[in-house]
């Protein structure tokens, strides 16, 4: 008898199109394991990054806004669950595979830092290295993850999570798909967020891009997905050209009223100080850093392994490891 993972592949054979990647077509691991009863290959790198510790911790990493005090702003978490949504959608419409779509899309921010851009650009200044989060993203999933063993994820998830912003594409269609949710996601849910803290109405959105895209964020993100399902042909997935320019314009508006807006990121200034001050500090006391951080140090670089351990970080145990190290305690009789 067939096992449940055999169905589901014969499944994919019938529903995924010519130009989704099925799951027994994929160029497998770096460490190559024993196929699974029940899942497909790329079932099993979605289910291990959601149980992931890096995964869960980016319930308590900045999206856009610095330690909001409302329940309702988007974390890294809320926006990589809203980009794997997105995704999905495109992907079922498409024809192509559902599972590795999902994998790409809940991995694609697993290396980000505490505080959201302000802190990758930080450790970018920092470390001599470099730092991109889509780097760091993958080098959770090959080296961080797992006591240092990694996921061991296939090539496909892979590459989608390192190319899913800037520079070279994914050599998937489900990368790419991907590429085109996480701003479709961001641009509209960080307006969405914007709107909340006061910082722009709908109203300051230009009526140009409005009356072609919608006068609310969900009217927004549905023309944006058809745009890609109408308009992908071939593997290359793409919007249609007045679509695109549109969402463009859009995007400038938000870089113009939001994230370079000074009352939005009033928060980001003080974050290069504390992440240097993190930085100097485990990089001169190398024995402060948990005992899985030290093994990297020996096996390549102070400088890796501090950037590992600071980009780990949530804000919350950024700002306390820095109050630990850097504030005094008041000192009391009992």
């Amino acid at each position: 008898m067939s096992t449940v993972r055999e169905r589901s592949e014969e499944l994919e054979n019938l529903i995924i199109g010519p130009y989704g990647i099925k799951s027994t077509e994929t160029k497998g691991r770096a460490k190559p394991e024993e196929k699974c009863e029940l899942r497909t290959e790329f079932q099993r790198d979605r289910d291990r990054i959601i149980h992931c510790k890096a995964f869960r911790r980016l319930k308590h990493k900045t999206q856009v806004f610095i330690s909001p005090e409302s329940d309702h702003y988007r974390t890294r978490l809320t926006h990589t669950l809203e980009v794997a949504q997105i995704a999905r959608t495109i992907a079922r419409a498409l024809r192509l595979n559902e599972d590795l779509t999902e994998a790409i899309a809940l991995g694609h921010d697993l290396g980000h830092t505490p505080f959201g851009h302000a802190g990758e650009r930080a450790l970018n200044d920092l470390n001599d290295l470099g730092f991109t989060h889509f780097e760091q993203s993958v080098r959770v999933c090959e080296k961080l993850e797992n006591g240092g063993k990694g996921l061991n994820l296939t090539y496909e998830v892979l590459n989608g999570i390192l190319h899913h912003t800037k520079d070279e594409w994914p050599e998937t269609a489900e990368g790419k798909v991907v590429r085109f949710s996480d701003r479709i996601a961001y641009i509209n849910h960080d307006i969405d967020d914007s709107i909340r803290a006061d910082i722009i109405s709908e109203s300051d959105i230009p009526k140009e891009i409005t009356n072609a895209l919608g006068h609310e964020k969900s009217e927004r993100i549905d023309t944006l997905v058809k745009s890609v399902v109408e308009n992908s042909e071939n593997g290359e997935i793409k919007m249609d050209f007045q679509t695109d320019k549109y969402y463009n314009m859009l995007h400038e508006f938000l870089f113009q009223s939001v994230y370079r807006n000074p009352k939005a990121k009033s928060e980001e200034s003080k974050v290069f100080g504390l992440v240097e001050g993190l930085y100097k500090n485990f990089s001169y006391n190398v024995n402060k850093l948990p005992y899985d951080f030290q093994q990297i140090a020996r096996q390549e670089s102070v400088e890796r392994a501090v950037t590992d351990y600071i980009a780990s970080m949530t804000d919350q145990f950024a700002v306390s490891c820095y109050n630990n190290i850097f504030v005094p305690k008041f000192w009391t009789l009992f």
